[in-house]
Parts: structure tokens; sequence; C-alpha cells
């Protein structure tokens, strides 16, 4: 059984030659997501509004690929502020209360300005209904 490829239709996975998910077996790898509102191509100012357009993009990934954000078992959050942190956790909070998967954040330098936040995760197809 191959791969299967899912693509937001986001200009910068063709350039940059990513997925943003790859689904392999019952595992989803999401590549790192930022806060661009890809309905207009924009990115908001704010960390938490950049943060909550990461998990409506994750979001529908997933889904794609025959999953959701409870079955996540991996987060990995990559912030370029510390001083965003608390902002950030509260976005992230919202949506992983109940989940609460393994996860790390890293203060970091992100490609473009504007980006304040990027967030990749990793899911387990049915892992939330086992959890």
């Amino acid at each position: 059984m191959g791969i299967k490829r899912i693509s937001t239709g986001s200009p910068f996975e063709k350039k940059a030659g990513y997925s943003r998910a790859i689904v392999d077996g019952d595992m989803v790898y999401v590549a790192g997501t930022t806060g661009y509102d890809y309905d207009n191509m924009q990115m908001p100012d704010d960390v938490k509004a950049q943060a909550n357009n990461c998990f409506l993009t994750i979001e529908k990934a997933l889904k794609e690929a025959g999953a959701s954000l409870k079955d996540v078992v991996r987060a990995h959050y990559y912030i370029t502020d510390a001083n965003d942190a608390e902002k950030v956790f509260e976005i992230t909070g919202k949506y992983f209360a109940e989940v609460r998967p393994a996860a790390t954040m890293v203060v970091c330098g992100l490609i473009k300005p504007e980006m304040k936040v990027e967030i990749e995760v990793t899911a387990r197809i049915g892992a939330g209904d086992r959890a």
C-alpha cells in the first residue's frame, strides 16, 4: 500500500516541493503549518489568530486523511517570540486540552518576518478512539 499526499493548494507547497500531509498506513504526518488564511492568502498580525489558522488548516488536512485532531499524538510548536508562548498556549489548549499529545515548543526564527507561529503534528488514525 502506497502513501497518500495531501495538498491545501497553497502555492508554497509546489514551490518548496512538499505536501501539507502524508498518510502512511494509519500514520498522518502534517507539515509545519503557518497562520495564513488560505481563503484570502493573508497573514493576520495577531499570534493567536495565526495559531488558530494553523489549527484550521491542520484540521482540514487531517480530515482528508481520515483522521481528526483527537488522533494527534505529537505536536511541535515553533514561535518567534518567547513572550507569545502564553498566547499560543491559549489556542493549543482550546484544541488539545482533552487530547494532550506529546508536545514541544521551540523559540526560533521562521522564514518570513510576518510568521509568528508554525505548528507541525503527527497523528495516528483512530488513536482518539483508543484513548
